[in-house]
């Protein structure tokens, strides 16, 4: 069903510009309207190339990176055509926050789901059949309802816009069966335009989306993986709760989210951190909905809050200012890594990450994989999945190059992660190597970590006595070094392949082919040295980039004050109101009138309308 834009009319308060645009002029209309609505003066890379694909009237398929603005892609579509546009979120929490923040801007839409409150459905429902409504946003499983379908039928859906597309993919990091019945859904809406969006998706996950989802291939848009504002930093659990304590107090009065692999450790990490003078909030599924709620809610409306959680949390947050992500164990794969620390720095303005990492994550994951019921194809894309996340970890060379590679990308060094700032010296590590893995294979194979170090070391422990292994060659002879270095040789080695780990087995060591040639000589093998105890230079912080003008920090703080009193008043997450950047370019720029609010970023009429006296007043109030 491909009818025709409707023609002229209001809807929230917005103008519709398409139908009076000249041949051609559709994307001008669209930067018109961007302008007026969103307060935006340009397109971020990707989505004017995007946004005139779908005004063109084409299906639609478009990889864009978490930040980058795949939301405008049909939200802008949808103000200017007039017609009905229902938009496929997973997430309740996101459909909120969007709905949320379209009405801030006068964009009539809407969002129908279990946690509205009593009435709430039938209102959006209403507004749909009326006409009313421009957006509508639904969870798969609602829409897939056969009264759901029948009354969207009637209703005359315009446009379909389907976000997290990877979720479609059985080779997808996040695969969710209801979304393999959105084609079915798409006919039984009678075959309107489709556009899918996703930020996490390889070459084969791609083309998965495409052959489930479209009858025809669409046009498909891949505008890249890099997030350039994005500090990247990995460093191996080395008393991982200091670490963390550093990392989130060098971001003080921050928002930020710290990631822990189980319900307990967020609790903990979250306590020591409120130990520490930290606003930090716990989230997890095993928390009572209103506590659960609460945290979620005041991470989202609060400055200066770090939500300490598992990593369900943040799926759908559309936050802005979050300035930090910190993984405090390490994650399963690239693509979900990739996305959880993509909920940093969505405006554009510098943000900053920490992903910790060690052996006992290592071997946790892949015995999860292997002992997973799914086919034996599952496991082994599973399975290279993870690898290449440890080597990431463990790579030599700039990480937004290995991680950009990854997603079949070429780059020169960022300048932005740790390797590129603080730089990485490599070792000839194989003599060590070869005593390490000389230990696992005079013992057996038979032990883990600890007591392998215990004999390297030459520690006469009851173990070691037990089994007679202070009698061995080996028993001594790493004696010259730290635990802590042994540690660091162990998980490298495991890293590198060069040793697999028995998880079922009380996590003892094994010798692989790699191990085998090393230890016969046959190969080298090369160790970081910072991986091996030396300390690195103090790490640089990215400074954020200047406005056009020295930043009033005593104003600032005097206009997110102001903001929070009104966010509050009206029930809304402080970036509702005004995003931090468009704050800090108004502690910049110190406008006088209306004409100089209009000009910052991310001002458009609904807001300076609704917001541009108390704001002015506030500027006044300093500047006298």
């Amino acid at each position: 069903m491909r009818g025709a834009p409707a023609p002229p009319e209001r809807a929230g308060g917005v103008n519709l510009f398409l139908a009076d645009a000249a041949p051609g002029g559709a994307l001008a209309a669209a930067r018109e309207a961007m302008r007026r609505v969103f307060g935006f003066d340009d397109f971020r890379p990707g989505q004017e190339d995007v946004i005139a694909a779908v005004l063109a009237g084409g299906d639609v398929f478009a990889v864009m990176p978490t930040g980058g603005g795949k939301s405008l892609c049909y939200q802008l579509p949808a103000i200017l055509r007039g017609g009905l546009a229902v938009v496929v979120s997973p997430l309740i929490a996101l459909m909120r926050n969007q709905v949320s923040q379209l009405a801030a801007m006068g964009v009539a839409a809407g969002c129908v789901n279990s946690q509205n409150p009593p009435g709430e459905n039938r209102r959006v429902g209403r507004l749909a059949r009326d006409g009313a409504l421009r957006l509508l946003y639904a969870a798969p499983e609602r829409l897939l309802l056969p009264e759901t379908a029948a009354f969207l039928e009637r209703c005359g859906v315009d446009l379909l816009a389907i976000d997290e597309a990877h979720c479609i993919s059985q080779w997808g990091h996040d695969f969710r069966p209801e979304y393999l019945q959105l084609r079915d859904l798409r006919a039984a809406l009678g075959g309107p335009q489709t556009i899918a969006f996703t930020a996490t998706a390889d070459a084969a996950t791609r083309d998965d989306i495409e052959a489930r989802l479209f009858d025809s291939p669409p046009r498909r848009f891949v505008m890249g993986f890099d997030r350039p504002n994005i500090r990247l930093a990995m460093a191996a659990k080395n008393g991982a709760d200091g670490q963390i304590a550093r990392f989130v107090a060098a971001h003080e009065g921050e928002s930020g989210i710290v990631y822990c692999r189980t319900r307990r450790r967020a609790e903990d990490v979250a306590q020591t951190l409120r130990a520490a003078g930290h606003d930090a909030v716990a989230y997890h599924a095993g928390l009572e909905t209103g506590a659960r709620r609460a945290a979620q809610d005041r991470f989202l409306r609060e400055d200066g809050v770090v939500a300490v959680a598992t990593v369900a949390f943040g799926m759908g947050i559309d936050k802005p200012d979050v300035r930090f992500v910190c993984h405090a164990d390490m994650p399963e794969n690239v693509e979900s890594w990739y996305q959880e620390i993509g909920r940093a720095g969505r405006d554009g303005l510098p943000a900053d990450t920490l992903t910790l990492y060690g052996v006992a994550d290592m071997a946790r994951r892949r015995g999860h994989i292997l002992q997973d019921g799914d086919d034996g194809e599952r496991k082994r894309v599973a399975m290279h999945r993870f690898d290449a996340l440890v080597a990431l970890c463990e790579s030599h060379r700039c990480r937004r190059r290995t991680l950009l590679a990854y997603f079949g990308e070429a780059s020169e060094p960022c300048g932005n992660c740790d390797l590129c700032v603080d730089g990485v010296e490599t070792v000839d590590g194989t003599e060590d190597a070869r005593k390490a893995m000389s230990a696992v294979a005079r013992t057996g194979e038979r032990f883990a970590t600890g007591h392998l170090i215990a004999l390297l070391r030459g520690e006469r422990t009851g173990k070691v006595a037990e089994y007679g292994h202070d009698r061995l060659p080996t028993f001594g002879v790493g004696k010259d070094r730290s635990a802590t270095y042994w540690r660091a040789a162990f998980r490298q080695l495991y890293a590198a392949g060069c040793l697999d780990m028995d998880i079922v087995r009380f996590g003892r060591w094994l010798l692989t082919d790699a191990g085998r040639r090393v230890l016969r000589g046959e190969e080298r093998f090369e160790m970081r040295a910072d991986a091996m105890g030396r300390r690195r230079a103090k790490r640089k912080k990215t400074p954020a980039p200047a406005p056009a003008g020295p930043v009033d920090d005593a104003l600032l703080d005097a206009l997110k004050k102001r903001r929070r009193e009104i966010a509050e008043a009206r029930g809304v997450p402080a970036y509702v109101v005004f995003a931090d950047r468009t704050l800090i370019e108004m502690a910049a720029h110190k406008p006088r009138d209306r004409a100089g609010m209009a000009a910052l970023h991310g001002v458009g009429e609904a807001k300076l309308a609704r917001y541009a006296d108390a704001f002015l007043a506030v500027v006044a109030e300093r500047a006298s």
